[in-house]
């Protein structure tokens, strides 16, 4: 339990290590397992999925009350449970491996699977640097109801509800075979090209805001600084971007045109067209 001055008595630094290791065997499992389907998002699964027991494994160590516990448990299941769920039925189960990742095989050549392995890898230590906004969540010697908690909530609440919403938009549009080769702008797809990354970040956010004042606080800008990083300019837009203008060719420019690539906003109007037209 926290002492009086809110700093924390035990050290969770071992636990996170103990998730870091086990990822790193998980990660070499699924790493031979791409190799064997030629699939390489089954390590985006076995990151969320991770990423669960991981927050599990410090539930089971932390000196907290049991209501701590279960808020914690409830965030992470529900939001990389979901995200789990999404990624295994419209990316790998009788799916084909996605194009981005297809790129990077053939740009890897000869070392694709070096490569792979080593982004597997990454994929194990992302596990454990995004596990800390949940730990200090969980490690929080104060009762769940706090002003600020309940504000991170709802933030918490919105970006996992938006980021479903988009996922859901997008898959539907991807079912109908008329829309084979265009452009979605369906529903909140409208006013971002990347809401699904959008909500992402938001959700990491809200940790950042549920657990102000409390021990540990700095460990949870991890998550919306960390995810900004890799959806804005590592692994998400940029290699979203560059096989979209590939598939899409001019329609995804002219989106590019008239949509805000990140934050929700209403849509320009299109290169040559008056507002009022």
């Amino acid at each position: 339990m926290g002492s009086e001055n809110g700093m924390i008595e035990s050290d969770p630094l071992p636990l996170v290590m103990t998730a870091y290791f086990a990822m790193v065997f998980v990660m070499t499992g699924l790493w031979v397992v791409q190799r064997r389907i030629r699939n390489a998002a089954v390590g985006d699964v076995g990151w969320c999925v991770g990423l669960i027991g991981s927050v599990l494994w410090y539930a089971t160590q932390a000196p907290v009350n049991v209501e701590r516990i279960l808020l914690t448990v409830m965030l992470v299941t529900l939001y990389a449970g979901r995200l789990a769920h999404y990624i295994l039925y419209d990316r790998v189960i009788g799916k084909e491996e996605d194009p981005r990742y297809r790129r990077l095989r053939k740009k890897w050549g000869l070392s694709e699977q070096v490569n792979m392995f080593a982004y597997f890898q990454v994929q194990a230590a992302a596990v454990a640097a995004f596990s800390l906004p949940f730990l200090v969540v969980l490690w929080n010697p104060r009762l769940p109801s706090s002003l600020v908690e309940l504000l991170g909530l709802l933030i918490w609440g919105v970006a996992v509800a938006g980021e479903a919403k988009a996922d859901r938009q997008l898959a539907h549009f991807r079912a109908d075979p008329r829309n084979q080769g265009r452009v979605c702008r369906e529903g909140l797809w409208k006013y971002s090209r990347h809401p699904n990354y959008f909500f992402e970040w938001l959700h990491w956010c809200s940790y950042v805001v549920m657990t102000m004042g409390a021990a540990g606080w700095i460990f949870t800008w991890i998550g919306p600084i960390g995810m900004w990083v890799a959806l804005v300019y590592v692994t998400g837009i940029p290699r979203t971007e560059e096989q979209a203008r590939s598939s899409r060719g001019d329609e995804y420019k002219i989106y590019q045109a008239t949509t805000n690539e990140f934050f929700p906003w209403r849509p320009r109007p299109r290169p040559g067209v008056s507002a009022r037209s």
